[in-house]
């Protein structure tokens, strides 16, 4: 059984249980239930909104700009849903983890992308999303003369997850158009600068107190590799190979290369060492690569012992191995195959530097074996020949394609991320198809989670992601995907600072007193941004009962009052039931569509 339907069964439990105690006359009456929905009423609070809504031209002032943003966004959520609903009805996308309905839930551990660990934050984000959002409304009832029958908390079984301002339906009704405009749009405009102040805070203050602690943070280490042979676990810092400093992935990569014996000493935080004992396996593959070996989760370790007869334990000493051979004999514990040995090359970018060449195949895969003479054995040496090039030369391009060698005369681009020489190619990492390790760990990319924030990522974290935090606007637009950046930047999602990651991170500066006191304010503001953010746009769609809805229903009323027609408030009706309904099918095709149509 798996989780959303757990829930699902608990919601239902908790139904009928609510139900029967209200039956039975246990519930006060300031509770009321509709299913699972349960209402707390209370009249409490009125006197101060009343003194708060004092500063009258002020908040109409604040109001009115935030009518202005709604409409905007109101807009920009219409043509985005409806742009969205027509994708996938003409061409539904395959069901993934993104499209999946439990993930339009902002519900920790119900949704893929918001783990339980940072359940408390998600939860107080919520809550004062909450807060600020029907306040809004209940000020702006008191600025505009509205009385307030009661107000309260809505929960979702035992999750809160809305409040709630309930006006008076005749002191609506009085209220001028204006006025009641402003009151629908109070809310949104607070979430939104909530958000702005959130975000302003993390970006600023916050993240310039964090630091990446020196060292390689370890994400994990491969199923029956020898770092997870001897203990390297995800949490682990590494921070010296035998008795060398290491203090990026650069220099970790450097040490186990210049580490001649097969057994090396591995520091981990600055504290404990353990010895590895390393041997060559492959932890990855490309489909077809011409070794035909395939890695699959939760299968024996493939190891490679021999290459043309001669055992390796190694990479320096596979590297050796294969340096002045164009083909070589892989003996593994999956089998021998013979293989030619380069970069493999998983596809040629249309419009890039390689398929301008005039006989450049677009539509299969190749090995390129060597670059203006220079020989070609892996991945990485492919990027180390293409960094003494620049943008324009021109270079001949050896490669192995088709079951034969060929040349490409190929002008080179320019690499957005160095400047340097490009081919315009992806290329799998590894050699030959093959990702061949002699120590095994997934790496964290902690500096690059830092400097998506808006902080110093040190050394190297900058290059992958140059460019991208240019802006403010791009900053909260990083913030907001960070959850999903499996999807969107191909690293791991990154949920916050939570104690699993706290490790590979020191506090420095004027903050430094608070300790992890950083890290749990990095992670409030964080998740009260990004949910207050969700808040606000969602509430913008323009379909009633949201707030949206309502300041599209007053709008129409506005612009149909100035025009020659004989019912406008039956124009008015159809107007915005028909938005309405247009957003709710649009909705229902986002988060049901690709399950039921691919």
């Amino acid at each position: 059984m798996n989780t959303l339907l757990w829930v699902l069964v608990g919601v239902l439990v908790y139904s009928l249980g609510a139900k029967a105690l209200q039956i039975r006359g246990y519930l006060p009456d300031a509770i009321r239930l509709q299913g699972p929905i349960a209402t707390i009423h209370t009249r409490r609070g009125r006197a101060l909104l009343t003194r708060l809504a004092r500063p009258k031209r002020f908040w109409r002032a604040y109001s009115n700009v935030g009518v202005g943003v709604a409409l905007v966004i109101m807009a920009g959520m219409f043509v985005l849903l409806v742009f969205q609903a027509v994708t996938i009805l003409r061409n539904p996308p395959a069901p993934s983890a993104v499209n999946q309905p439990q993930n339009f839930l902002v519900v920790p551990g119900v949704n893929d992308f918001l783990p339980l660990a940072v359940a408390p934050e998600i939860v107080f984000g919520l809550l004062l999303g909450l807060v600020v959002h029907e306040g809004g409304h209940g000020l702006l009832c008191r600025v505009e003369d509205i009385d307030i029958e009661s107000m309260g908390v809505v929960f979702l079984a035992v999750l809160p997850v809305g409040a709630f301002v309930e006006p008076d339906e005749e002191s609506q009704r009085e209220a001028d158009r204006g006025g009641r405009t402003r009151m629908f749009a109070a809310g949104v405009t607070n979430n939104f600068v909530l958000t702005a102040v959130a975000f302003a805070l993390l970006f600023g203050p916050v993240i310039g107190a964090v630091g990446v602690a020196p060292g390689v943070a370890v994400d994990g280490a491969y199923e029956g590799s020898p770092a997870a042979t001897a203990g390297v676990e995800n949490g682990d810092r590494i921070t010296g190979v035998a008795g060398t400093a290491v203090g990026s992935e650069g220099d970790l990569d450097a040490a186990l290369l210049a580490a001649e014996n097969r057994t090396v000493s591995v520091e981990l935080d600055g504290e404990r060492t353990v010895r590895v004992e390393r041997s060559l396996v492959v932890v990855g593959s490309v489909a077809g690569n011409p070794a035909n070996i395939s890695v699959e989760p939760g299968s024996d370790p493939i190891r490679v012992t021999a290459v043309n007869g001669t055992p390796v334990h190694t990479r320096g000493e596979f590297r050796a191995a294969t340096a002045n051979r164009t083909f070589a004999r892989l003996e593994t514990t999956a089998g021998d195959a013979v293989v030619p040995v380069g970069a493999y090359v998983t596809r040629v970018a249309p419009d890039g530097p390689m398929a301008n060449t005039s006989t450049a195949p677009t539509n299969t895969s190749l090995i390129v074996t060597g670059i203006d003479g220079q020989r070609v054995t892996s991945s990485d040496s492919l990027s180390r020949v293409l960094d003494e090039y620049d943008p324009g030369d021109r270079v001949p391009v050896r490669a192995y394609v088709d079951g034969e060698f060929r040349t490409y005369d190929v002008r080179l681009g320019e690499n957005p991320r160095d400047g340097r020489g490009f081919l315009g190619v992806d290329i799998f990492p590894g050699t030959s198809g093959l990702l061949i390790t002699d120590f095994g760990v997934r790496n964290y990319p902690a500096g690059a989670y830092l400097e998506l924030l808006g902080g110093d990522g040190g050394p190297g974290a900058a290059s992958p992601f140059a460019g991208l935090t240019d802006s403010p606007l791009s900053l909260v637009y990083v913030a907001l995907v960070l959850p999903l950046a499996s999807v969107v930047l191909g690293i791991p999602n990154f949920p916050g600072f939570t104690p699993a990651v706290t490790n590979f991170y020191v506090v420095q500066g004027p903050l430094a007193p608070l300790g992890d006191g950083v890290f749990i304010l990095a992670n409030v503001l964080f998740w009260a941004a990004w949910v207050n953010l969700q808040l606000g746009l969602f509430n913008c769609i323009p379909g009633y009962p949201l707030d949206g809805g309502r300041i599209l229903q007053t709008s129409t009323e506005a612009v149909v009052s100035r025009l020659p027609v004989g019912d406008p408030a039956r124009v008015v009706r159809t107007i915005t039931t028909g938005v309405g309904l247009t957003m709710l099918a649009s909705l229902v095709l986002m988060i049901f569509g690709p399950q039921l149509l691919s």
